[in-house]
């Protein structure tokens, strides 16, 4: 029973192998058609898009099921499916607002906003660690700190005191306007 675990037919290994190599190439051929969208993490669909090719990728190529052929054509309407979401986002705001997660202000300047790290399900350690790895030193360099659609965290700072933060970095950024109380947002 163990040898079963720990080994295989040699038979498999060909089959294995020209899985591997066919399935790689149909992925860099769509991907090539589709376009590099495909594995982005601008958005929750493009996320869910990069997991299932390879979750699909992997089992294609590790098992019978599914079959070579049905893998490929998996694929295919996977990347078709985010072409298509690519091409509805573009075309209709509310499908772009129902599908993406919203930035979120996470510090404005120095001053961390704990409703939305709350909101964000981030602690201030999280904070702390973009701080350091942005080469922050002082909170007084800190602009604003946004918690992206795709769960990164962006910082925003400059070394310079007569800098300001261009409004349209920040326009679709919920709460924003905590960075612009005396300046009106265009």
């Amino acid at each position: 029973m163990i040898e079963k675990w720990i080994t295989s037919d040699w038979n498999a290994v060909p089959m294995v192998v020209l899985s591997g190599v066919v399935t790689y190439v149909a992925i860099l051929v769509y991907t090539r058609i589709v376009g590099l969208r495909s594995f982005s993490k601008m958005s929750a669909a493009d996320f869910a898009m990069t997991v299932a090719v390879g979750s699909l990728f992997a089992s294609t190529v590790s098992s019978p099921s599914p079959a070579l052929l049905l893998g490929l054509v998996a694929l295919a309407v996977l990347f078709a499916g985010q072409w298509s979401v690519a091409w509805m986002r573009r075309r209709a705001n509310w499908i772009s607002r129902w599908i993406d997660n919203e930035p979120l202000l996470l510090m404005a300047g120095g001053t961390m906003i704990p409703e939305n790290l709350t909101r964000a399900n981030v602690t201030r350690n999280d904070i702390y660690a973009k701080l350091r790895e942005a080469n922050v030193i002082e909170y007084e360099q800190v602009l604003a700190v946004v918690f992206e659609t795709t769960g990164d965290i962006s910082v925003l700072h400059s070394d310079r005191e007569d800098v300001s933060l261009e409004p349209d970095l920040v326009r679709d950024v919920t709460d924003s306007e905590r960075l612009f109380q005396d300046v009106a947002i265009s």
